[in-house]
C-alpha cells in the first residue's frame, strides 16, 4: 500500500500540472481573441483562427483529458507542445515576431515533458541523464597522470566552447531576433561587460584549479565516464564540495553579463537548477557508494554550494582511495 501511495502521489502532480495547463491555455486563447496586444506578442501575424483549430483540441483539450487520467492524451499534448515550441521559435527567428509566445511555449514544453513522465512512470527518471558517454565510470587507475591531464584539458576546451560559447551566442542571438532584448543605457552595458569579464576570469580560474586537482590528485577526469579513482579533497575541494559546478554556473552568468543578455543569465541559472536537482544527487550517491564513510565525513565537513571560510581542514590525505573490495 505504501508503494502504491508513493507511486500515485507524483502521478497526481503530473495530472494537476496538465489541469493548470489546460486552464492556462484556455485563458490564453480567450486573451488572444479579445486583447490585440496579447495576440501580437504571442502569435505575431499568424492567423489565430488557423492556429486555434489545431491548438485548442491538441493542447487545451488534450491537457484537460490528461488531467482526467487519459495517458495517451498526455502524450499527445506533450508532443504537440514541443512541436509548437519548435515551430514558433523558427517563425519568431525568421520574422522577429511572437518572441513572448516562444518563451511561453518553452516553459510549457518543459513542464509538459516532466508532467508526462509523472503520469506514465509515477516519477521523473533522473537516472536517464547518465547514459552513453555520461554514464558513471571510473578512469583507468593505471593510466599515466599526463593522460588524465590531457583528457581534462580536452574536456575543458570542448565543454566550455559549447556551454560557454556556442549555446550562449545562440541564446543571445535569439533574444535579439525575438525582440526580447530591452534597450539598455550605454553606462549599464559597460558596467555589465566589466563585471562579466572580472567574474569570468575568476570563475575560470576556479574551474581550472578544480579540474587540475581532480586530474592530478584523483587519477581521473571531470567527465562522468572517466571519473576519479580517489576522493579529491585538495585545492578548491577543501572549502566547497562542487567547485567545478559553482565555477560553471558563475561562468555562465558572467558570459550573460558580457553579452548583456538576460536570457543567457537565465540559461545559466536554469542549468544550476538542473545540476543541483538531477545530477548532484546521482553523483553524490555514486561517491557515497564508492567511498563510504570517507565521503560522508567530507560531506558533513564541507558544504555543497557555499564555500566555508576559513578553509575547512582537509582529510588526512589530499585524495582518498576507495576501499578494496
Amino acid at each position: 500500500m505504501r508503494a502504491a501511495h508513493c507511486y500515485g502521489a507524483p502521478m497526481s502532480w503530473g495530472r494537476l500540472y496538465f489541469a493548470v495547463q489546460a486552464l492556462g491555455g484556455a485563458a490564453w486563447w480567450i486573451a488572444v481573441f479579445s486583447i490585440p496586444a496579447v495576440r501580437t506578442a504571442t502569435l505575431g501575424s499568424l492567423d489565430p483562427v488557423l492556429v486555434a483549430a489545431f491548438d485548442v483540441p491538441l493542447f487545451v483539450l488534450g491537457s484537460a483529458l490528461a488531467a482526467a487520467g487519459v495517458r495517451i492524451a498526455a502524450a499527445v499534448a506533450t508532443v504537440w507542445t514541443v512541436l509548437v515550441m519548435v515551430g514558433l521559435a523558427a517563425w519568431a527567428t525568421v520574422t522577429t515576431e511572437a518572441g513572448v509566445g516562444v518563451l511561453v511555449m518553452i516553459v510549457a514544453a518543459v513542464g509538459s515533458a516532466l508532467a508526462l513522465t509523472l503520469v506514465l512512470l509515477g516519477r521523473i527518471p533522473t537516472e536517464w541523464v547518465t547514459f552513453g558517454p555520461l554514464a558513471f565510470r571510473t578512469a583507468d587507475p593505471d593510466a599515466p597522470r599526463r593522460r588524465n591531464v590531457l583528457a581534462t584539458v580536452l574536456q575543458i576546451v570542448v565543454f566550455w566552447g559549447l556551454f560557454l560559447g556556442v549555446i550562449p551566442l545562440v541564446v543571445a542571438f535569439a533574444e535579439h531576433r525575438w525582440r526580447l532584448h530591452p534597450p539598455l543605457p550605454d553606462a549599464l552595458v559597460t558596467a555589465s561587460v566589466v563585471a562579466g569579464a572580472v567574474a569570468l576570469v575568476a570563475a575560470s580560474a576556479l574551474g581550472i584549479a578544480s579540474a587540475a586537482a581532480m586530474a592530478t590528485q584523483g587519477k581521473g577526469t571531470p567527465l562522468p565516464s572517466a571519473m576519479p579513482n580517489r576522493l579529491v579533497v585538495a585545492g578548491p575541494y577543501r572549502s566547497v564540495r562542487n567547485p567545478m559546478a559553482l565555477a560553471g554556473i558563475a561562468q555562465g552568468v558572467a558570459v550573460g553579463l558580457l553579452l548583456s543578455s538576460w536570457m543567457v543569465v537565465v540559461y545559466a541559472l536554469a542549468g544550476s537548477i538542473v545540476w543541483n536537482c538531477i545530477v548532484r544527487p546521482l553523483e553524490e550517491a555514486d561517491l557515497e557508494h564508492r567511498f563510504g564513510d570517507d565521503f560522508r565525513r567530507y560531506a558533513d565537513r564541507v558544504r555543497c554550494w557555499v564555500p566555508r571560510w576559513p578553509i575547512a581542514a582537509s582529510a588526512p590525505a589530499d585524495a582518498i582511495s576507495p576501499p578494496r573490495r
